[in-house]
């Protein structure tokens, strides 16, 4: 199953934290993973999380200030956002093209505003503030299956075969062939389920693909790998696994 990396963590902050569990069995279509990111003690200098795009929907809470919290997904490059000395984040990833809600409601970049939707985020939140992150689990499943009861989030056949069979996609006439579209169809309706053209969305899963695999697998050359990984990145591999951990 699609396994996207986390998020670049320089390794210089030794006071910064990254937890990750997996959703129980019933979810495990639905969601890549619950994770946490926190300060231990506050920091020297503001800290910046190198965000990589992934294709997922994050579902995410800020544990310092519940109020704020938001559906928030990475477009085709890395941004670079910064958490500031102190913060506690948590969240609910969801694998690409399940997230069927209010596409309006989706945030890209920094979240620094209350939430005002409908959703019971705010409420999720103050239920784990005071609880350990492996306490989290049955709190954010809740969360997760009251969504699916209200088919905001929902299976997608489509990016569900994709991802099945991305070791044998090497391009995106193989993605359409895979689901049986064609080339304007499958752009249709990736468009509408997950924000992303076929082409980004192969390019964005090749990325998310060479940090788990040999790169020549899917790139036609060492040069070809590095200019698009150092375009998505910002860093060329080498820069990338010296600074960040992976």
């Amino acid at each position: 199953m699609y396994n996207p990396i986390k998020d670049g963590i320089n390794k210089k902050y030794q006071s910064v934290t990254y937890n990750e569990q997996s959703p129980p069995d019933d979810l495990k279509e639905y969601v890549h993973s619950y994770w946490e990111i926190k300060t231990h003690v506050k920091l020297e200098d503001d800290f910046i999380l190198h965000v990589i795009p992934d294709a997922c929907i994050n579902i995410l809470f800020n544990l310092l200030n519940t109020n704020i919290a938001a559906i928030t997904y990475r477009h085709t490059d890395y941004v670079a956002l910064n958490l500031g000395k102190s913060f506690h984040y948590t969240g609910i990833q969801l694998y690409p093209g399940v997230w069927h809600g209010d596409f309006n409601e989706v945030i890209f970049g920094f979240v620094d505003s209350p939430y005002l939707g409908n959703l019971p985020l705010i409420e999720t939140a103050k239920k784990i503030k005071n609880s350990k992150f492996h306490d989290f689990n049955p709190i954010f499943s809740e969360l997760v299956r009251f969504l699916i009861s209200k088919e905001f989030v929902r299976k997608n056949s489509i990016t569900e075969k994709i991802l099945s069979d991305l070791e044998t996609i090497e391009s995106v006439e193989d993605m359409a062939a895979s689901v049986n579209l064609s080339a304007r169809q499958l752009q249709r309706k990736l468009k509408e389920t997950t924000g992303f053209s076929p082409h980004n969305f192969l390019k964005i899963l090749r990325l998310q693909q060479s940090f788990r695999n040999h790169y020549l697998d899917l790139y036609v050359d060492q040069s070809h790998f590095i200019h698009n990984f150092k375009k998505i990145t910002g860093y060329t591999p080498k820069e990338y696994f010296k600074n960040f951990d992976v």
